[in-house]
Order: structure tokens, then sequence, then C-alpha cells
């Protein structure tokens, strides 16, 4: 193989933008192993389709398409130290959700809403031993907020502040740079967020959530000239996140069981200037009652991708498409849901 595979490419085919829980970062450590300074800004767009229907006895009245099409942004920086150490500083949105019922269908849920914004700052080290071994660390901020407005089964609305939160992450990895071979594993810890909050207008007692911790596993060998097998195996315990407002002592969301999400792809360097990949991803589904603000459980996805080198410029774009796993809420059935993501990535070696 006579060059690394892009792995700006492979990171924006299998970007997870819907994934098990709330996530919409994969938090991939890949940028640690690009060469040199190298800074790279990606922008993307998810259109989801997630709709269901009341249960037949309740009338059966249709929800229309109740998620959001939202924007993802991250910007990632690696910076080479020496020969043995390098850093590398990240900025993303590691989750996030955007819900809205439709008025006038005729569902229960009809008007109601719900939103989490949040952003997350990355500083990473990594020290590489010299023998293909290398072990990383660091810390992140997130920054999280949420709010929610509910006409079922009777009128509710809360909101928080912005909560700053921290939490830490290690990995290892190993290479073979004659073959293309890379193989990461990271940590990252629980971050635990306690949110002022406004229920029905008032000033309400604080409540704590957890964006879970997690397991990742990136990798990637080269099967033959200018041919890249690469892929991810990605462990989350979302049974870590709940919100429970104290006032509504109901919990608004959570989740009973961690997901493990799959990717798999090839990618094929077709000459100096254009590389390009298809990927597969699998999560499975959880089973049990899913709640009305996230009707969605487990996925399939296929996504390609193509990537343009010129010099020290680096232009990546793909496409994904999931078919969405679905099941039963209080009150309906959801089926038959997808979502189609777009991307593009600008980086610059230096």
């Amino acid at each position: 193989m006579r060059k690394y595979l892009l792995t700006s490419l492979f990171a924006l085919a299998t970007a997870p933008a819907l994934a098990g829980g709330v996530e919409r970062s994969n938090q991939s450590m890949a940028i640690l192993f690009e060469r040199g300074n190298y800074l790279e800004l990606g922008v993307s767009h998810t259109r989801p389709s997630v709709s269901g229907i009341e249960n037949v006895g309740l009338g059966g009245q249709p929800s229309g398409n109740m998620s959001n099409s939202f924007w993802g942004l991250d910007l990632r920086f690696k910076g080479q130290i020496n020969e043995q150490l390098s850093y590398a500083i990240i900025l993303d949105q590691p989750i996030g959700a955007s819900v809205g019922y439709p008025a006038g269908t005729g569902y229960p849920f009809q008007g109601s809403s719900g939103k989490i914004e949040s952003t997350s700052l990355t500083g990473v080290v990594r020290y590489s031993f010299g023998n293909g071994f290398s072990a990383y660390g660091g810390l992140r901020a997130v920054r999280t907020s949420g709010s929610v407005n509910l006409t079922f089964p009777s009128p509710y609305t809360m909101s928080t502040n912005t909560d700053t939160a921290y939490g830490y992450l290690v990995g290892v990895a190993y290479e073979r740079p004659e073959i293309a071979a890379r193989v990461a594993l990271t940590y990252h810890s629980r971050v635990k967020h306690t949110f002022d909050v406004t229920e029905q207008g008032i000033a309400a007692p604080a409540f704590s959530t957890t964006i879970p911790e997690s397991l990742n596993l990136e990798f990637q060998t080269g099967i033959m000239e200018d041919t890249l097998l690469f892929g991810s195996v990605r462990w989350v315990r979302w049974s870590q996140f709940d919100i429970t407002p104290v006032l509504l002592g109901n919990s608004l969301v959570n989740y009973t069981k961690p997901t493990t999400t799959y990717t798999l792809g090839v990618g094929r360097r077709f000459n100096e200037n254009w590389s390009g990949s298809v990927s597969l991803g699998y999560e499975k589904k959880g089973g049990g009652t899913l709640g009305n603000l996230g009707p969605t459980d487990g996925y399939k996805s296929i996504g390609v991708g193509a990537s343009y080198t010129m010099d020290n410029i680096r232009i990546s774009g793909g496409v994904q498409y999931r078919r969405l796993g679905g099941g039963q809420t209080a009150v309906g059935a959801f089926s038959g849901n997808s979502a189609v993501s777009a991307g593009v990535r600008v980086g610059f070696s230096f």
C-alpha cells in the first residue's frame, strides 16, 4: 500500500448522527493518528423521518413526522510536538435531540416538543513508545441544556440552564504502518450534570442526569494494495441516562439497556487524488417500551464517501442512509422510519 487511506473519509462515512440514546458523535480518536499538524472542519445535515400511529383502541390517529432535521458541526486539530508526543483538541456535539409533534393530527402528543443541546471541548495527549504501541489520555468539558413542552396527559413545561460538567478519557493503540494497520481502544468516562430548572414557569428543585460512559474500538488494516478494511465497535451505557424533573416526578427520557453499535467498511484509493469508501452499520434493538420523545430503537445503515486530496488540502464528502428501528410507546406504535445524513469535511496539513 503506497500511503495511508484517508481517515477523515471514513470518520465521515461512519458518523452516528442518530444512534443509541441521544448520541450524535461517536467520539472517534482518528484525528490523533494524522501525520504532522492537521486541522479539520466538518459540517453535516441530518433529515430524519419518524412517525407512528396511535393504538387502534384509542382511535388510530397518525403522529406525523415528529423528528426535526438538524445540523452538526465539529472542529478538530492535531499537533505534533516531537516523534513521541502529539496532542489533539476536539470541539463537537456529543448528544442532542430535537422533536416536535405536528399540531392538527389528533395524536395525543400533538403540539408536544423537546430539545437537548450540547457542546464538548476535549483535549488529548498521546505518547508513542516507538514499537507500534501508544497510549493517550485527556479531559473534556461538556455544556448541555434542555427543554420540553408536553400537551399530554396534561400541559407541562420544563427548561434548564446551560450546565458545564467534566469527564476524562484514556486509550491505547497499536499500529503497523507498513500494512496501514491500526487498532485503538478508547474509554470515555461519564459526565454528570446538575441543572437549575424552571417547571411550569416557576423555579424548581435542581435535578441531575448523566451523559454515559462509553468504550470505543476502532480498527483498520490494508487487505490489498490501496484497499483498506475499517470498522468500529462502540458500547455506551445508556442505562446511566435519565431525565426526571423533581416536580414532575416521572421520567421524560430514560433507557434500560446499554447499546452496542457495529460498523464495517472498505476504502479504496483510486489514484494520487481520489479515494472512496462504502460502510455498513448495525445497532441491535434494545426492546421494551419506547419514550414518546424518542420512539426509535436500533438501526441498519449504509454509507458512501469520497475524498479528494490536493497538496496539503483534503476535501471529503459522504452520504448515509439509516433504517431506524421502532416499537411500542405508551400510546402508539412507530415503524418504517429512516434518516438521511450528508456531510463535508475540509482538512489542512501543515
